[in-house]
């Protein structure tokens, strides 16, 4: 083991010197990941007008950064535990910002889909180090603060997002259209990375821990057993191949579970820690955060698809008409911090059912008959929906990771936020579905081209509502977290 590193959990009553200046690059990495998916939201109708892309390929834009975040995210907690959590965060803002660039210059809508790959390899490496490094850079009384800085971030991320992505593609800086809002991201990326390497912590690694490579072939392939075919199979007419992947991932994500335990059993290092699997907190928990934001990217593709495509909104006019809800993803952060930790499950139930009622209020607003949508009747209903988002986001992920044990962080907020992505990848499968088969048939009828994409949208936001409704139930079910007093 390395002389001179400090413990994985900062327990020493001396503040480690520089510590706020290296989560300032920690927060800088999760701004830059978090508004990377607002910009996307509100400029892909420009990139599929500009490569004349067709429905299946605009949502592999999305898709595919989720898939490769989701699948790639396990083994990179992992290896952040065994070769060193800022070697890891300094290697993955460093891909994550070459992939950036790649996006930027990509000559067709193929070449883009693979830079957002490579773009999510980054990511998936350098997201679960950010939340690890908490623990060591901070004393436990510190972290509540420090956790509510990220929602923070989120929520000013959020907001920037779509502002920025209009405003770019409306100057069409440099005649670049669109590339900008990945571009935009390569000086970021090289100020975070230059004050991780100056700031960030020497962190304890094992290099003699051996990478569960088996673990994560089976976790990978499950995954994409899983996402594939939900993704691909409405464009493909869901042939009988993309049942047999659904059905073979369940086998599958056994033999992963068996294997996992084996490894334990034998006092190997696992992919997902074996103990994990038995701290309810955290197995309900990583459900509800994959049930949360199942609801998320779909509903931001098909909104802004209907406000742009649909309703004729510039990209600019777009990303102004969504700014209440990240508006209210800010304000809520802001409010979540001042709670801390209390009353966990209470917030995020609450959060739900804000969500609910504020996709509600757009499915209302919604105008019949082929009229164009006013855009000043969302500002309440997406003000709403986005405090609920803001509302429940941080108590659900203090909860799930509070009671992990520090040497596992790394396992633990990769798993997490694999689920998360999971989750997204799923909502957005079964929202594309729904939106485009809507839509498809409703032209086929005659339906005016306002009418068509209104009732899409309206199918979309059923799915919502009824995936909000179920968390703010479930939430109950969530064993009350025993909270550490320190």
């Amino acid at each position: 083991m390395p002389q001179n590193t400090p413990p994985f959990s900062q327990t020493d009553p001396t503040p480690i010197a520089g510590r706020w200046i290296a989560m300032s690059a920690l927060l800088v990495a999760n701004f830059m990941n978090l508004v990377d998916v607002t910009i996307v939201n509100v400029a892909i109708p420009s990139i599929q007008q500009a490569f004349g892309a067709n429905d299946s390929q605009i949502e592999w834009v999305i898709a595919i950064y989720m898939l490769t975040f989701a699948l790639l995210l396990l083994p990179s907690g992992r290896m952040g535990d065994v070769f060193g959590k800022r070697q890891m965060f300094v290697a993955g803002v460093t891909v994550f910002t070459l992939g950036s660039a790649l996006c930027g210059m990509a000559g067709s809508i193929n070449l883009l889909i693979f830079a957002r790959m490579f773009q999510a390899l980054g990511g998936a490496m350098m997201t679960p180090q950010i939340l690890a490094m908490v623990p060591i850079l901070f004393l436990p009384k510190e972290r509540g603060a420090v956790f509510a800085l990220f929602g923070l971030t989120a929520g000013m991320a959020s907001v920037a997002g779509p502002p920025l992505a209009g405003v770019l593609i409306h100057a069409d800086v440099w005649a670049l259209g669109w590339r900008p809002i990945f571009l935009v991201n390569v000086p970021v990326g090289v100020i975070a990375i230059l004050a991780a390497l100056r700031y960030g912590p020497k962190t304890t690694t094992n290099r003699g821990g051996a990478i569960d490579g088996v673990g994560i072939l089976l976790a990978t392939t499950t995954l994409l057993l899983l996402l594939f075919p939900l993704i691909e199979g409405r464009q493909l007419g869901w042939p009988l191949w993309c049942y047999a992947l659904l059905l073979a991932a369940a086998p599958m994500g056994l033999a992963f579970l068996k294997w996992e335990n084996r490894r334990a059993a034998q006092g190997l290092a696992q992919l997902l820690p074996v103990r994990l699997l038995g701290n309810m907190d955290y197995l309900l928990g990583t459900g509800l955060a994959a049930l949360l934001f199942a609801g998320i990217p779909g509903f931001f593709l098909i909104w802004a698809v209907t406000l742009q495509s649909g309703n004729g909104l510039s990209a600019l006019q777009s990303g102004l008409t969504t700014m209440p809800f990240p508006v209210g993803v800010l304000l809520a952060s802001i409010l979540s911090g001042r709670l801390g930790n209390r009353r966990p499950r209470l917030r995020i139930s609450a959060g739900a059912v804000l969500l609910a009622l504020g996709v509600a209020g757009i499915y209302v607003a919604l105008p019949n008959g082929g009229a164009p949508m006013v855009r000043s009747a969302y500002i309440l209903p997406l003000m709403i929906a986005g405090l609920g988002l803001g509302s429940a986001i941080s108590p659900l992920f203090q909860t799930v990771l509070f009671n992990v044990s520090p040497q596992e962080t790394g396992s633990a907020s990769g798993a997490l936020q694999a689920f998360q992505q999971v989750g997204g990848a799923l909502g957005l499968a079964i929202m594309g579905e729904i939106f485009f088969s809507s839509l498809h048939e409703s032209m086929k009828t005659g339906t005016s081209l306002l009418g068509a994409y209104a009732s899409a949208l309206s199918q979309g936001l059923i799915f919502c509502i009824c995936v909000f409704l179920l968390l703010a139930a479930l939430v109950w079910r969530l064993p009350k977290p025993q909270l550490q007093k320190h």
